[in-house]
């Protein structure tokens, strides 16, 4: 299992501070969510411990885990993260499986029925409506074999019926992990025990 420590940790772009001097732990196995206003750098700061981004300023560390091979302990769901449009469900799926491991507690095919996608399952992506490639990408992050989830407004573009679907995936097959969501939504986030307000590291 891999823990996370942020040390006055901040991040610019050019001369603007998104946030600064965080100090701050993750524990294995608990529950966090990111808060704070538009622009307050909770995708930042999700793509920062997701190893996409550098800090300009401060240190993380991933705790019993080799950093040059975090992307192993780390899955991430967010809206600006693309599919293989020519693939379809089964296909994104296997090729995921090339990259990181899957949960054996369902096989791909009832992955892809638990999320609402079986009469699509050989439909190209690129004719899914924006909810139903959310749905998929939420299936590919919670299902990896991962000990660290990352979720970055993990409901966009899902209706009343995708909010209860995640809800059911965060309950059934992602409470062992240590979870991270940023978000504004407090529905995306009640079950986190802990919120960090990223308004509170701008100066």
């Amino acid at each position: 299992m891999t823990s996370i420590s942020l040390t006055e940790a901040g991040k610019r772009f050019n001369k603007d501070w998104i946030f600064r001097n965080l100090t701050f732990h993750f524990e294995v196995g608990k529950k966090y969510a990111l808060v704070g206003n538009n622009g307050s750098g909770k995708s930042t700061l999700l793509q920062i411990i997701a190893g996409y981004s550098n800090l300009s300023k401060g240190s993380i560390e991933w705790k019993e885990s080799d950093a040059s091979s975090i992307y192993e302990q780390i899955s991430i769901a967010a809206p600006y993260l693309e599919l293989v449009e020519e693939f379809t469900a089964l296909e994104q799926f296997k090729f995921h499986t090339q990259f990181k491991s899957i949960s054996n507690v369902l096989s791909i095919q009832q992955m892809i029925d638990t999320v609402g996608l079986t009469d699509a399952t050989h439909k190209q992506i690129r004719y899914y409506s924006s909810g139903m490639k959310q749905r998929l990408k939420l299936a590919l992050a919670i299902f990896s074999d991962s000990p660290i989830l990352l979720l970055d407004e993990p409901c966009s573009n899902l209706d009343k019926d995708g909010y209860t679907l995640y809800k059911k995936l965060i309950e059934q097959y992602a409470m062992h992990k240590l979870i991270i969501v940023g978000s504004n939504d407090t529905q995306e986030y009640e079950f986190c025990e802990t919120q960090i307000n990223l308004m509170d590291y701008k100066s």
